[in-house]
């Protein structure tokens, strides 16, 4: 069996459950607003693949192994659900929380999104990850996505 690294952490819920929750925020819309579910406390892969193991009659170490792959480019050891300047309000429902964030200037951004397109069709690669740094203040590429010398389009 293979994981992507001992550490890594994600949430999960059962489709009956996150399809009643999506149900009853898009129901508390007004329009524009965006909300969070409580999903609980991330899960450590890890784990969870100790006990499909267990689970299938089989024992770690003996009958199967699990292989460490590492993270693929992107890919964070734990999910993060709100970006550092949003916080969250709550609402009537105990598990569906209101983001709040800086509302966005659609002049600014579209202005944005045209100077990111020219810097692609010109194939700058150090300008389209400063432009992707400005429209999303949160992206920090890794060192594999600023190492990377050939850019295919």
């Amino acid at each position: 069996m293979t994981v992507t690294h001992p550490e890594v952490t994600r949430y999960f819920m059962t489709i009956p459950e996150a399809a009643q929750l999506v149900l009853q925020a898009g129901a508390m819309g007004k329009g524009g607003e965006v909300y969070l579910l409580d999903m609980g406390e991330p899960i450590k892969i890890l784990d969870l693949a100790k006990d499909l193991i267990s689970l299938s009659g089989l024992v770690l170490g003996e009958d199967i192994d699990i292989k460490f792959i590492g993270l693929r480019p992107g890919e964070k050891l734990h999910e993060k659900l709100i970006a550092e300047k949003e916080s969250l309000a709550t609402t009537h429902h105990p598990k569906i929380f209101e983001v709040n964030s800086s509302p966005i200037k659609w002049d600014m951004l579209k202005a944005d999104i045209e100077d990111f397109l020219t810097k692609v069709n010109n194939r700058d690669r150090g300008a389209i990850l400063q432009m992707l740094q400005k429209i999303v203040p949160d992206y920090h590429p890794d060192k594999k996505v600023t190492e990377v010398q050939d850019v295919y389009f």
